[in-house]
């Protein structure tokens, strides 16, 4: 995250997209985007766009990484080459890989994994469009395709990053705010709240910013879980049996 660099990031009292400081960007979610994968969803945030597909439960093989009480989890994130502004190196690196273990972290304490022993469960996560806060927007996704594949899970995640720019705290972070703000604070929460899976921080928030920034995470993730939901519920017409 960049520094020292004078860059207004708001003006006029709003962001330099627009948004007030609590705002988040257009929200678009989709089911069963993938005719061949078990479970998918695509998520636009924004100019930000992942697609989030799951295949599995299979058996896995080789038989000696199987876990003989639970399921393995395994996740692929990356982003494509036309994803950027400047064009991306294809295949995996450092960091698609971290962000990978990190995502399969966040989502580990969900998925009842104890319902498929030796079993593999893979998740494939590609950015097609990237305008900051990737990671989160995969995890929701992920959340979202794994609902879709009809694996039983004591919930969805949804999450988002707050940040701060000009000594302001910000919903959402995009654009210029991601490489110029001075922090960037991912969090995921399990039903809009009931419990964190994921929280980093990259940059700076003094003690009197966590709570704060932690309500604000908060508010994010229930905009989000409510729109999880309401496409479950539109995609599968929950409610409309008689």
């Amino acid at each position: 995250m960049a520094k020292g660099l004078d860059i207004k990031l708001i003006k006029n009292g709003k962001r330099l997209d627009g948004r007030d400081m609590e705002e988040m960007r257009p929200l678009k979610m989709e089911l069963g985007v993938l005719d061949r994968a078990d479970g998918s969803a695509a998520i636009e945030l924004g100019e930000t766009k992942v697609i989030a597909a799951v295949y599995g439960p299979t058996k896995l093989h080789p038989q000696h990484r199987q876990q003989p009480k639970k399921a393995v989890l395994s996740v692929r994130y990356q982003m494509l080459p036309f994803s950027t502004t400047d064009r991306c190196r294809p295949g995996p690196n450092r960091r698609s890989i971290e962000i990978g273990l990190v995502i399969k972290k966040a989502l580990e304490p969900i998925i009842f994994l104890e319902e498929f022993p030796r079993a593999d469960i893979q998740i494939e996560i590609e950015v097609i469009q990237a305008n900051a806060s990737t990671r989160v927007t995969g995890l929701t996704a992920a959340s979202l395709a794994l609902a879709d594949a009809g694996i039983p899970m004591k919930g969805l995640i949804s999450a988002c990053a707050v940040g701060k720019i000009q000594d302001k705290l910000i919903l959402d972070v995009a654009g210029a705010e991601d490489s110029y703000g001075g922090a960037d604070f991912p969090i995921a929460m399990i039903n809009g709240g009931d419990e964190i899976t994921l929280l980093q921080l990259d940059g700076d928030l003094n003690q009197k910013e966590m709570k704060p920034a932690l309500d604000l995470a908060q508010k994010g993730c229930k905009i989000l879980f409510d729109q999880q939901k309401n496409v479950l519920k539109n995609t599968y017409k929950v409610g409309d049996q008689k």
